[in-house]
């Protein structure tokens, strides 16, 4: 089997730069497809590539569908820029396209490779009972051509491309196909903290081997070396962060505030209480501007939390792999972050032990480095909960 490329470095070294440049200087009959999580990613591909034509996918075309478009240009032998949730959407037709095609695989930051479709149980009964679908093995299989288009399109879809599974008799898992890593010549993953990643427990899942690698300037050029976590200069870098530490961290000073669980019960005091305290760290506290703001938590509490003078500051806790905000220096990060249940669960029933303190420290890592710090700017941070606090501390010593 092929082995997989992880470049592991931390945010701001220099990945997507040591990825342009190795594509610039790469022979012209090497063809790319280069997938990264936001449309303005995309864009900065096609515009600072200038040695081959990257092509983005579009709908013009009889199906209306990006992905006919993408399966077009891989059969046109172009070079290709998209973004992670078309990619998501391959099936047998496209694992066929490419395969011995002679693509390289450039993905920045790893992909949500596994997740639980949005599904209750009583309405996978009905799919059943109805006739649509049926499981073979756990795998979902799409049977029925009365249904057309409706609440159940996605499903369809993803049923249709093989990827569905029934997990506990209970919930669907979609899974993104793993064969295709193994159409590309080559595969190089982009990403920081790759051990606490949903793709590392899908490769381990699927037995998928990789390699890693970090990434440096030598003065000249980008280049990869050995990878190595003691040459990031963690206590440089924490150096940077001025974390809050003060009474407006009392509100979660128990290892599960502030999680999901937390929450979906907390009464409506408590979310008041955490409403008021975040005003009061912009305002009172780091006296910050609007548009010097970035905040986050669970998305299902932003309007509950969000208030004056923050409310439009609003970032998804999953932030990664954008510049957009760079310039920000206040943050408040509010959540206690937990890998999804369901998907724990399919890893764990798998054999595959999900380290959840890794991940927490690995997205809040990722989130507070959009802003100014990746450009070596020091930032303030409201980080409530006791338990990120800690692992972040844990982080900065290397023992985590």
């Amino acid at each position: 089997m092929k082995r997989i490329n992880v470049v592991d470095s931390i945010m701001g070294a220099g990945k997507t730069s040591w990825a342009l440049q190795y594509i610039e200087q790469s022979p012209p009959d090497k063809k790319f497809i280069y997938i990264t999580p936001y449309l303005d990613e995309v864009q900065r591909v096609i515009t600072s590539v200038t040695s081959r034509a990257f092509i983005e996918p579009n709908n013009r075309n009889s199906e209306g569908r990006k992905l006919r478009s993408l399966k077009q240009l891989i059969a046109d032998g172009r070079d290709i820029a998209a973004t992670h949730s078309l990619f998501k959407a391959a099936d047998d037709e496209l694992i066929q396209l490419l395969t011995d095609s002679g693509y390289e695989l450039i993905l920045d930051e790893v992909m949500n490779v596994v997740s639980s479709a949005e599904i209750s149980s009583d309405d996978i009964k009905t799919l059943i009972d109805a006739g649509h679908i049926e499981v073979v093995n756990n795998r979902v299989n799409w049977i029925s051509d009365r249904y057309v288009d409706g609440r159940f399109t996605d499903i369809k879809l993803l049923a249709q491309a093989g990827t569905l599974f029934l997990h506990r008799k209970s919930f669907l898992v979609w899974t993104f196909p793993p064969r295709i890593f193994q159409t590309f010549d080559n595969v190089y993953v982009l990403t920081y903290l790759f051990k606490a990643q949903v793709q590392r427990y899908y490769y381990d899942m699927h037995g998928l081997e990789y390699d890693f690698y970090a990434v440096k300037h030598n003065g000249q050029a980008y280049e990869l070396t050995a990878y190595d976590q003691y040459t990031e200069q963690r206590k440089e870098l924490i150096a940077l962060v001025d974390v809050y530490e003060g009474k407006l961290n009392d509100i979660a000073d128990r290892r599960n505030v502030l999680s999901s669980n937390w929450f979906g019960s907390a009464s409506a005091d408590k979310i008041a209480e955490i409403k008021r305290n975040v005003y009061n760290y912009f305002r009172n506290i780091v006296r910050a501007k609007t548009d010097e703001i970035m905040w986050t938590t669970l998305k299902d509490r932003e309007k509950d939390i969000a208030g004056r003078g923050y409310t439009k500051s609003f970032t998804a806790c999953n932030l990664r792999a954008t510049n957009e905000y760079a310039d920000k220096w206040a943050l408040a990060y509010v959540y206690n972050r937990y890998y999804p249940h369901h998907e724990r669960v399919f890893f764990e029933d798998h054999g595959i032990n999900v380290d959840q303190d890794l991940f927490a420290v690995s997205e809040l890592l990722q989130w507070v480095w959009r802003s100014r710090i990746r450009k070596g700017g020091p930032i303030k941070l409201y980080l409530p909960s006791i338990r990120m606090r800690s692992l972040l501390k844990a982080w900065a010593m290397y023992e985590i």
